[in-house]
């Protein structure tokens, strides 16, 4: 099995002495990979890190191989990703703002962004402006535009943030859509346990900036009642040491 993404003894602390400390974990090719953790933690530091958005303190992140400190255009080429929000240009329509992400790329061309908006199911919506979209919707928006280039890797932070019920079982089955059919890897952070443990094979947790666990999620079920049994208990046992 191949290395997707390496992370490397990555450090980074802020003036309020959060961050992350000494972060080291592989992610293999087609996993989906589940980094939950509770708010500040340090999910989302270690993921602009991975997306090449933040030097880090020192530590570096490799995919497939390739370094996003050292490297970045070569290691950047295969990923897309969304941290925090998807963003889209809300005067534009569907269509429009992914022709516009589509200039970043040799070869997206009109039957490529239409296949982005069928397989996240805004398709109909391709002529509507953006500024009507629900948060959901633009959530779907964010991802169309991130799979554009047909990346091999896809980091999205909190995909599930802000979605209705109906909306996150669509996103829950996008990615598993994407990952079997397209073979994509996905790095995906959240705090949401329970769709973690219905999307992701793989898990890391994330407390205090330090990496506490990672497993596989079928290994946790075999030992616990839920994946949220699993997370309390090794939060616990971390807030303990």
């Amino acid at each position: 099995m191949d290395k997707a993404i390496e992370i490397i003894n990555l450090n980074k602390r802020y003036s309020n002495g959060r961050g992350i400390i000494d972060l080291s974990l592989t992610v293999d090719e087609g996993d989906i990979f589940g980094f939950l953790g509770p708010n500040g933690a340090g999910k989302t530091t270690a993921m602009k890190i991975m997306a090449g958005l933040m030097r880090p303190d020192s530590g570096e992140v490799k995919i497939f191989g390739k370094s996003v400190q050292h490297e970045y255009v070569e290691a950047m080429q295969h990923v897309g990703c969304i941290i925090e929000t998807a963003e889209s240009y809300p005067y534009l329509t569907a269509y429009e703002n992914l022709k516009l992400f589509a200039r970043y790329y040799p070869d997206v061309d009109d039957r490529r962004i239409d296949e982005c908006l069928e397989i996240t199911g805004i398709l109909p919506y391709k002529h509507e402006k953006a500024r009507k979209f629900s948060l959901g919707m633009k959530q779907r928006l964010g991802v169309a535009a991130a799979i554009l280039s047909r990346p091999k890797v896809l980091i999205l932070d909190e995909p599930l943030n802000g979605l209705d019920v109906e909306g996150m079982l669509d996103m829950r089955k996008l990615i598993k859509r994407l990952n079997e059919e397209e073979g994509t890897t996905f790095f995906i952070s959240s705090h949401l346990i329970h769709d973690v443990e219905l999307t992701c094979n793989r898990v890391g947790i994330i407390y205090g900036g330090k990496l506490v666990d990672v497993q596989y999620t079928q290994e946790i079920l075999a030992n616990y009642a839920s994946l949220e049994n699993y997370f309390v208990s090794e939060v616990d046992r971390s807030a303990r040491v």
